[in-house]
């Protein structure tokens, strides 16, 4: 599949797109994952945010966010796909697309994320290191990893 992803700070987001992002963030994160968390984190108007579509509908985001806000590094989270894109390289073109865009906004910065444990190995093939011990957020195995 060709997946064309766009990037906006927040306050460029239309209604639909907003309502769009959160939606697939919830129907991935708390009913697929079965995990009830607050979403809506506070974060979300700093950041830059990817909408990755397949013709007019969304099927991948991730957010970008600043340094400083959560970790000294740049950080690249809510990272998601829709399950029917899944295996279909939708997930490998949103993180290259993500990490070429953190390069432009911070040229020369390590990049963070806070990783499910089950996506090491996914995140590692794009230079994603462990970076700490794992962690528990929400009852899901975590671990940081850290690029660069």
């Amino acid at each position: 599949m060709t997946l064309e992803v766009d990037w906006l700070p927040f306050d460029r987001l239309s209604g639909r797109e907003v309502h769009d992002v959160l939606q697939l963030r919830s129907r991935v994160f708390v009913v697929e994952q079965a995990c009830a968390f607050l979403d809506a984190d506070g974060v979300d108007p700093k950041c830059w945010h990817a909408l990755g579509r397949e013709g007019e509908v969304l099927v991948a985001t991730a957010r970008i966010v600043p340094p400083g806000l959560k970790y000294e590094e740049p950080a690249i989270g809510r990272v998601v796909t829709a399950p029917e894109v899944r295996r279909t390289g939708a997930g490998r073109a949103l993180m290259s697309s993500a990490i070429a865009q953190v390069q432009r906004l911070y040229p020369g910065q390590r990049i963070r994320l806070g990783a499910q444990r089950y996506l090491e190995k996914f995140y590692g093939s794009f230079g994603f290191a462990p970076s700490g011990e794992p962690y528990d957020e929400d009852g899901i195995p975590h671990i940081e990893m850290l690029r660069g």
